[in-house]
C-alpha cells in the first residue's frame, strides 16, 4: 500500500499543517507531591467534625430497617451526609422510590452553586478531571478548594492541592461510615439509635440559631414539613426543605423587609 498523494502546492504557497498538541499534564505527583500533601494537612481540622458525623449515619444505617449494605453504600453513591441522612430516614419510614430521589436532590442543589463557582479554575481540564473533581466535590473540599485556588495563580498546583484534600476527606468518609455500619450491626435495637442522627443534627443547628436566617429557615421547613406529613410519597419533607430555603434566602437578602420612608431617612441623616 502506497500513501495517499500530497495536493499539489504551487512555489511559494504557504502550507496550513495541523499538528495534534499533546493535552499538558494536569497534575504530576512527582512534581506536585507538595500541594498535594498540602491539601490533606488543609483538611485535616475539618475530619475532626465530619468523622463522628459519619459515625452516627453508619450506626443509624445498620439499626435502620434496611440492608447495612444498602446504607453504607449512600457513602460512595450519594456523598453528602445531609442527603444520605434523609435517603436512609426515608427508606426505613418506607418512602416511595421518587420521593427519596427528589429529596436527596433537592438537598444537594447547593452543590450546583460549589460546581459554578469551581468552573472557573477547571477550564479547560480535560473530561475526566472534572467529572473526578465534581464527584469529589462537598462542603470541606469546595472550601479547601476555593480557598487554595484563590491563593495559587499556577492552576495544577491548585489542582493538586484540592485533589489531596478531596481524597483524604472522602477515605475517611467512607472508612467511618463502615466502622459506624460495623459497630451498629452488633449493637441491640433495644438502644435505638436511630434517634442518633436528629439528635446529632439537633446539637448542630442549635448553636446556629444565633443567626437570623438560619432560624428562619429552620423555624418555616419544621412548620411546612410538619403540616406536610400527609402529602402523599413522602414528599412533605422535599417541600419542608425547599421552603426552609427560601425563607432563610429571603432573610439573609432582606426580601420582604419594609423600606425605609423618606421622613425616616432624612431625619437618621439630620442627627449625624
Amino acid at each position: 500500500m502506497f500513501p495517499p498523494s500530497l495536493p499539489a502546492v504551487a512555489p511559494g504557497e504557504l502550507v496550513n499543517v495541523k499538528v495534534p498538541m499533546k493535552e499538558p499534564t494536569i497534575i504530576s505527583f512527582m512534581t506536585h507531591r507538595r500541594d498535594f500533601v498540602a491539601g490533606m494537612r488543609a483538611m485535616a481540622p475539618w475530619l475532626i467534625g465530619v468523622a463522628p458525623f459519619g459515625l452516627v449515619i453508619g450506626v443509624s444505617a445498620a439499626q435502620a430497617d434496611i440492608p447495612t449494605l444498602a446504607g453504607w453504600l449512600t457513602g460512595p453513591l450519594i456523598y453528602a451526609g445531609s442527603a444520605q441522612v434523609a435517603t436512609i430516614q426515608m427508606l426505613d419510614a418506607g418512602a416511595a422510590p421518587y420521593a427519596v430521589i427528589v429529596t436527596a436532590l433537592v438537598i444537594n442543589l447547593r452543590l450546583v452553586l460549589y460546581s459554578g463557582a469551581m468552573a472557573t479554575y477547571w477550564r479547560g481540564t480535560p473530561m475526566w478531571w472534572r467529572l473526578l473533581g465534581g464527584y469529589l466535590l462537598i462542603d470541606p473540599s469546595f472550601a479547601v478548594g476555593v480557598e487554595r485556588y484563590g491563593q495559587e495563580s499556577d492552576r495544577r498546583r491548585g489542582h493538586a492541592h484540592y485533589l489531596g484534600a478531596a481524597v483524604v476527606l472522602w477515605v475517611t468518609w467512607i472508612a467511618v461510615i463502615a466502622v459506624g455500619a460495623t459497630a451498629g450491626a452488633q449493637l441491640p435495637q433495644w438502644l435505638r439509635l436511630e434517634f442518633l442522627i436528629p439528635l446529632f443534627l439537633i446539637g448542630e443547628i442549635v448553636p446556629k440559631l444565633r443567626q437570623v436566617a438560619t432560624r428562619r429557615a429552620v423555624l418555616v421547613a419544621a412548620a411546612v414539613a410538619v403540616a406536610c406529613l400527609s402529602v402523599p410519597m413522602h414528599l412533605g419533607i422535599a417541600i419542608g426543605i425547599v421552603a426552609g430555603i427560601a425563607a432563610g434566602v429571603a432573610a439573609a437578602t432582606g426580601i420582604g423587609r419594609p423600606a425605609a420612608s423618606p421622613d425616616a431617612v432624612s431625619t437618621e441623616e439630620g442627627h449625624r
